[in-house]
């Protein structure tokens, strides 16, 4: 049997309800009764109830289709967003998929994920919505005339799921092309924090090379002064200068105090 992270929408949140701060008439409402209408045998899930507990479907697919259609697209901008994003929050009942999860959910289920979308927006329509989020669901694009009758008219129904398919497509290609310039972001450093760790590379380098220089003549002064003296007390020999360049100190760089 699958097990799923608990998160019901309607359970009351310590030390707040969320559900007194999200609008009756807020879009999330929506979208969660939409996608709980999505069958469950159509996402990947661990069906053995093996492991840790995943989080349900159908939230993620909610959490998606919000995100996406209110021009929300890199996986760790939807993480972020569940913690600061109130009706993203509520609608994940204060839970936090981290954003390798969301980006897993969506390539795993990527057809199931794209027809529920559909099936979303059409109902949205059925139900005489304008739009979900910033995707027009009237027909204002394939007719000029259906956003005044907030209806299409029957033979250019076809055209208006063509039309809607290619949206969604769309956001789904831009979803992860954001989720690939983060990954890659992630790799490098920001433009400005390369150029600062560079200027205190080489500002450590000068600073070696004039301590270096110093220390070198204090050595010869001191094998100077150790060879003129006479008789068997010449004294301990002195050490040589350390002429490498310190490591910068990563504990204080302006990276660590980012994580």
């Amino acid at each position: 049997m699958s097990r799923f992270v608990s998160a019901d929408p309607n359970q009351p949140l310590l030390p707040v309800d969320l559900r007194e701060w999200i609008p009756e008439d807020d879009m999330v409402h929506f979208v969660l009764e939409a996608a709980e209408r999505v069958p469950l045998e159509r996402f990947k899930v661990n069906g053995r109830g093996s492991g840790s507990a995943q989080y349900h479907p159908h939230m993620m697919l909610a959490l998606l289709i919000y995100c996406y259609a209110n021009g929300v697209f890199g996986s760790r901008r939807i993480e972020r967003a569940t913690y600061r994003d109130l009706a993203v929050r509520y609608l994940c009942a204060d839970t936090h998929p981290d954003h390798d999860t969301i980006c897993t959910f969506r390539r795993e289920n990527f057809e199931a994920v794209s027809e529920a979308f559909l099936q979303v927006l059409l109902l949205a329509r059925e139900l005489k919505l304008l739009k979900v989020g910033t995707i027009s669901v009237d027909g204002t694009k394939v007719d000029a005339n259906a956003s005044k009758h907030r209806n299409v008219r029957y033979d250019r129904a076809g055209e208006l799921i063509e039309q809607l398919e290619a949206d969604i497509a769309a956001l789904m290609r831009q979803a992860e092309v954001a989720d690939r310039q983060e990954s890659e972001e992630g790799q490098r450093l920001p433009e400005e924090l390369s150029r600062r760790e560079k200027l205190k590379r080489e500002r450590l380098e000068r600073e070696a090379a004039v301590r270096a220089e110093r220390e070198r003549a204090e050595y010869e002064r001191k094998l100077e002064a150790r060879g003129r003296r006479s008789g068997k007390r010449k004294g301990k020999k002195p050490k040589p200068p350390d002429e490498t360049v310190p490591k910068i100190d990563r504990s204080t760089s302006p990276i660590r105090a980012r994580r």
